[in-house]
């Protein structure tokens, strides 16, 4: 994806995702064969499963899950059902809650993954009860029927590039820790590649973690360790590949007495606080609301024998899956200097959501009132 698309503005991403399920109705019937049994009778009442990975990222409560909620009901009139679970960080859980949905005969899944390869089993479980599974954000093994997220490497990229122009001509001047994600996501391999891509060359990387569970805290101790390791003077810079992890590397920072820029994801409110106070240098702004609308398009016109035509225009393979329809959409680098144009042009956050009393005065210095 070029920079011109990562680019794009809300908007723009918002208006492609607006397929009228009327649309998806007119087209032909999808030629993979992926539909419930008998659920093109359905019509609007149906039943739709959503399986999300955990709550420690605010993402996923705050915005995944009301927003494909919402969409279901205005694609269905108000009729469809969301039977809902969140499995909490745990693989072995969410395989058990995939099993409770197909004994509770939802008509489509839309799982987003703990853990992309021990999830493959109970997909296809699914598919062999005649229930197809949209992959929401993760790329889920297995025979799944269609998959929605964005463009991963070009997240790296974007948080790779953000930190180099923060960095200027310190890049090389000290070293850098990388603070990766959870080896189970296959998202967080792609964001590393991205960011490897164009840090490599230009900056010294000093330490480099996957970080357990996307945790907080294990990335706070390995912040920790890498600057036992590094030594506090010699580090100019973190790439940190998501808000929550970001909160726990700028804990470790400050109690070594250490500033240095910090790069983050998902605009979670705390993220964008911190980037107004000056504590974290960037996060990646990923709209959400595309992504949970393209996943319910998907799913309805799934459990109701609809084709996917109108709606996935892009194809990907999966390591067990090939040709899957496929929904990707584009990226902002989200900085100090663009926040009005964004989280609070977009609605995701208010002025007040943001500019509580510990940031007025932050905020008043960037016109955020």
């Amino acid at each position: 994806m070029n920079t011109r698309m990562r680019r794009a503005a809300f908007a723009v991403a918002a208006g492609a995702m607006a397929v009228s399920l009327a649309a998806c109705g007119s087209a032909k019937e999808s030629g993979s064969g992926s539909k419930s049994s008998g659920s093109a009778k359905k019509g609007d009442a149906i039943k739709v499963g959503l399986l999300l990975p955990e709550n420690q990222t605010a993402r996923y409560e705050k915005f995944d899950r009301p927003l494909i909620e919402k969409k279901v009901k205005e694609l269905t009139n108000g009729k469809g059902q969301i039977v809902y679970a969140n499995a909490k960080q745990d693989a072995s859980t969410q395989n058990q809650q995939v099993d409770t949905m197909i004994t509770n005969k939802v008509d489509v899944l839309i799982v987003d993954a703990v853990d992309t390869a021990a999830i493959k089993s109970s997909v296809q479980k699914a598919k062999d009860a005649g229930i197809p599974v949209v992959a929401y954000d993760r790329l889920a093994e297995g025979p799944i029927s269609a998959y929605t997220s964005f463009d991963n490497e070009t997240v790296g990229k974007t948080q790779g590039e953000a930190l180099l122009k923060a960095l200027g001509s310190k890049a090389k001047s000290g070293k850098i820790v990388m603070m990766n994600g959870s080896i189970t996501d296959p998202n967080a391999a792609q964001f590393k590649k991205g960011a490897h891509e164009v840090l490599d060359g230009k900056v010294n990387i000093g330490k480099q973690y996957d970080t357990k569970d996307w945790k907080p805290e294990n990335a706070n101790s390995n912040m920790a360790a890498a600057i036992s390791a590094l030594g506090k003077k010699n580090i100019v810079g973190v790439y940190s590949a998501n808000d929550g992890m970001a909160g726990g590397i700028i804990t470790a920072l400050k109690a070594a007495g250490i500033s240095v820029p910090v790069t983050g994801q998902d605009a979670e409110l705390a993220g964008v606080q911190r980037i107004v106070s000056g504590d974290q240098y960037m996060s990646v702004y990923k709209p959400y609301a595309p992504e949970a609308a393209a996943a319910a398009e998907m799913a309805v016109a799934l459990a109701q024998g609809k084709s996917l035509d109108a709606i996935a225009k892009d194809k990907v393979d999966s390591p067990t899956t090939k040709q899957v329809p496929t929904v990707i959409l584009p990226v902002t680098a989200l900085t100090k200097d663009n926040i009005k144009d964004t989280v609070i042009k977009d609605g995701v956050y208010t002025v007040a959501d943001i500019c509580t009393s510990q940031y007025k005065s932050a905020c008043d210095k960037l016109g955020l009132k």
